[in-house]
Formats: structure tokens, sequence, C-alpha cells
């Protein structure tokens, strides 16, 4: 059991109304800091004042890209108390990038306690209105003042907190996806399935002119065949075809293994649907849009929970799905998960965690 050390900070910042809050735009009084050494492993855990990192221009992270970061909420319920989604899948990821990163674990009880211990301390911050959350993002950066190609002997494990409102501005209103022909953002054999800043940085230009054609995100293909989806962005993504709900496969590493895919596509077993984890192509989903096949599409991520799809555009090939509304699918997802996790709804699912 980490022995967490608090340090206060003298000033408090005034807190944003809830209004106001959109995403990852303010951030609380404190974070979380906890250092590694080899051959001393993981020490001196500490709650801080949020601040600047004073790292040596030379520290690995700025010129080796070592890194990666995690996502996940904390939720105020109805009765005051606040509680985590599925903290212990967020951890086993981030561990499981840290050995795709060549960085030391964090053993997943001491991510928890961390996590709890801030979120706990911080408690006035998570935001009371409806669809508001306290959004958590822990990362690991390699500090090590060296350059060479090798991991680094020396990193830092963060956890600072933000809270936040919808995602996206028009909240669960459909949104206009642009399939990326142009540019891949990675392949086979590559981090795709790592939670890395290295391929979200691969995938701004394709995003930026997405978004100067007015789409809000980027459907990505295989990086090898240029064939086969990938996922959207900052979501997974899902398609509703002759009433079977399928999603891209893991298996060829490609893909985040987001939380919310993973509950979801557990709840829509559990509810009876025919779920197909598997390899489909752009071409599939074009021919089932023209057969009238294609009923619906979505993403889902930790960020916009469910993000349903209204259009796609393949070089100026539009698809309308559903009369570019949400679908009964999307709409039954989004109810449940969010009913779970603001504490609406029983769990009977064992995927809540109490904060306090």
């Amino acid at each position: 059991m980490l022995d967490i050390k608090i340090t206060a900070a003298l000033t408090k910042k005034e807190k944003p109304a809830d209004n106001i809050l959109g995403f990852g735009r303010y951030f609380t009084d404190h974070m979380f800091v906890m250092d590694y050494d080899l051959g001393e492993g993981w020490h001196d855990p500490r709650i801080i004042p949020y601040g600047p990192i004073a790292l040596d221009p030379s520290a690995m992270v700025f010129h080796y890209a070592q890194e990666l970061f995690e996502g996940l909420k904390a939720y105020r319920c109805e009765d005051g108390h606040i509680q985590l989604f599925r903290p212990d899948k967020n951890i086993e990821r981030m561990n499981n990038t840290c050995r795709r990163m060549c960085v030391p674990e964090v053993p997943a009880d001491d991510a928890l306690q961390a996590i709890k211990a801030l979120v706990d301390y911080e408690k006035d911050w998570v935001p009371h209105s409806e669809g508001t959350s306290l959004y958590i993002r822990p990362f690991i950066i390699a500090t090590e003042p060296q350059l060479g190609v090798h991991p680094s002997k020396k990193y830092q494990f963060i956890i600072i907190l933000s809270p936040v409102g919808s995602y996206y501005a028009g909240g669960l209103d459909p949104v206009k996806i642009c399939i990326e022909r142009k540019y891949v953002r990675c392949v086979k054999g590559g981090t795709g399935e790592a939670k890395v800043g290295g391929n979200y940085a691969a995938s701004l230009l394709g995003q930026k002119e997405a978004e100067a054609r007015g789409y809000a995100q980027v459907l990505w293909l295989d990086g090898i065949e240029r064939k086969y989806i990938d996922e959207v962005g900052a979501m997974n993504v899902f398609f509703v075809i002759d009433k079977t709900v399928i999603t891209p496969s893991l298996a060829d590493g490609n893909i985040l293994p987001g939380v919310t895919r993973r509950s979801c596509i557990e709840l829509l077993k559990k509810w009876g649907y025919n779920v197909e984890e598997r390899k489909i192509s752009i071409d599939e989903v074009i021919e089932a849009h023209k057969n009238g096949k294609l009923t619906e599409s979505f993403g889902t991520g930790t960020a916009a929970v469910i993000s349903p799809v209204g259009e796609y555009n393949d070089n100026g090939n539009v698809m309308i799905i559903n009369d570019g509304k949400i679908g009964p699918v999307s709409q039954k997802l989004y109810d449940n998960l969010t009913a779970l996790q603001w504490g609406k709804i029983e769990d009977d699912m064992g995927w809540i965690v109490k904060v306090n």
C-alpha cells in the first residue's frame, strides 16, 4: 500500500460553472506524482499542488516519445457519493501499454489507490450537473536526461484531473465522419493497440483536413491494405448491418481496446443482440448502405461515451445513416451506460468502484 504524502496548495482556484466546462479546459488544485528509478522501483508517491513540471531538456520523453496515458472519469451520484467506472480495465490497459513501450508497470493496486486518493482529495471539483464528470488523466513519461535510443532508467507517473461537460458541443447529436484514404494512423506490429501520444500525433493532419471540410473526425483504415476499418479518431466504431452489431476485431493490434467498447459488447450480448468482432472492410459498409442494410453506426469512448454517426463521406460519396438521427442501439447503450456511471440504476455487472 502506498504511503501518499500530501502537500496542500496555498491558494485555491475558482471553480468554473458546470455550464461552461467543455472538455479538458480546467484543472484541479492538485495532482499525483510518483517517481521511478532503475534499481529502486516506484517511490515517493505524493499529492502536490497542480503546476508546471521541471524536466531536463535532454529528458528522453522529448526526444524518443517514450510515454503513455490513460483516460477515465469520476461521477457524482444523486446521494453525493463519487464513483469510478471499471478503473481496473484502464489500469490493465495502461500496464499493457507499459510493456509495449518498455516502461515499468505500475502495480494495479497502487495505481487504483493513487486514483482514488487524488479524486477523494479533490472531491469538491467533481461537478454536480447532469452529464458532467471529473476526467482523470494518468500518464507516464520518461525523465532520464540522456540522448540515446534505449529505454529510460527514470520515469514519472502523474495523474491530473479536469472537470468536464460534454465532449461534443452538440451533445448526443449524430456526428459527421470523413473516411480517410490518404493518411494512415498505424500498421500491424506498430503501437495502434497502445495508448500513446504518437498515435494521436499521427492522426492530427487527417483530423485537421477533415475539420476544414466540416467533419467531426475521421474513420481510419488499416495501414497495409487500406481496406479494413480500424477506428474513428478518438473512438472505437460499431456498425449495425442487417440486425447484427459489428465492430472491428482487435486481433491485428491496430486498434485501441476501449473500455467503453468492451462494455458495449458485454451489454449487447447480455441483451441478446447478435454481436460480431471481426475484420470489416469499408467496401462492405458501402455496400450495406447501398442495400439499405446499414441502419446505424456509432463510436464509443470514455470522453463521449456513445457518439452516434449520422454521415460518412468517402471522397465525396456521402452516406447518410438513419436519416442523420440517433438509432435505437446507440440510444439504449448511452442510456444504460450513463445510468450505470451516475448510479441511477443498479450495477449488476460489477463495474462500479466507489471512491468515498
